[in-house]
């Protein structure tokens, strides 16, 4: 079965957002399905941070519905959520970390979900080490890793290599394409759109926070004429032809 034909993860229909008289998000309606690697990109303000976290349950929608994967057995949260900055306690060790977290989602066999969560993000070497000593990069496995703590379907995140190096960067996204591979659907924000179009099967364009295009990033390059194979100059391009 190919993945166009298989049934969503998740479903967003109508989803809207107000703070007061703005409209961070308007009439947002979009499907994820099993082991997709979806980017959400746009310009600063388009709304990026804000859908992803009504996704993940941080913040209500002000109308529209979110369906997604109930919760497992283990409990926690159905839909694995990694914040831009990583909210990790420095002082302890990662398998520390780790474990606090696992309680406080109430999953129900902490050790054994640290454990697995250590050998997925490749940090069973550096569980015993504090996260003050960690590179980006491995404090940003950790991030992951806490999004992943209740086995989610689906896992979201807020630009996840904003702040890592290009060796940083590529580990990081081995080892999310492992976890697609694993069948679960990552949903993440970017401003590289290098990365869109070399790991993505699909980038959902905001901005202002209308969705203006859903579709593979070929596709929207293919939409920009005399963008070539530049697919951040058929971005710019693509919004300035809307208006923004």
């Amino acid at each position: 079965m190919s993945v166009a034909a298989e049934p969503a993860v998740l479903s967003v229909r109508g989803i809207e957002k107000r703070y007061g008289e703005r409209r961070a998000l308007r009439d947002v309606s979009f499907d994820v399905r099993p082991g997709e690697l979806v980017a959400v990109v746009g310009p600063n303000g388009a709304g990026k941070t804000t859908l992803l976290s009504i996704l993940a349950g941080v913040q209500r929608p002000s109308a529209g519905s979110v369906s997604g994967p109930s919760a497992r057995a283990q409990g926690g949260r159905a839909i694995g959520w990694a914040p831009q900055q990583p909210a990790l306690y420095s002082k302890l060790t990662v398998a520390e970390n780790l474990r606090l977290f696992a309680r406080l989602e109430q999953v129900s066999d902490p050790q054994r979900a640290v454990e697995r969560m250590l050998e997925h993000t490749g940090l069973t070497e550096r569980a015993r080490e504090r996260v003050e000593r960690l590179s980006g990069g491995n404090r940003q496995r950790v991030n992951v890793a806490l999004g992943l703590l209740s086995d989610p379907q689906l896992l979201a995140l807020d630009e996840p290599s904003s702040a890592l190096d290009p060796r940083q960067r590529s580990r990081l996204w081995e080892l999310l394409g492992a976890l697609a591979g694993r069948r679960t659907s990552v949903l993440f924000s970017t401003h590289h759109l290098g990365e869109v179009r070399r790991y993505a099967t699909r980038a959902i364009v905001l901005a202002d926070g209308e969705l203006l295009f859903d579709g593979p990033p070929a596709e929207l390059l293919a939409s920009a004429r005399g963008s070539g194979d530049d697919l951040e100059g058929a971005f710019v391009a693509f919004l300035a032809d809307r208006g923004h």
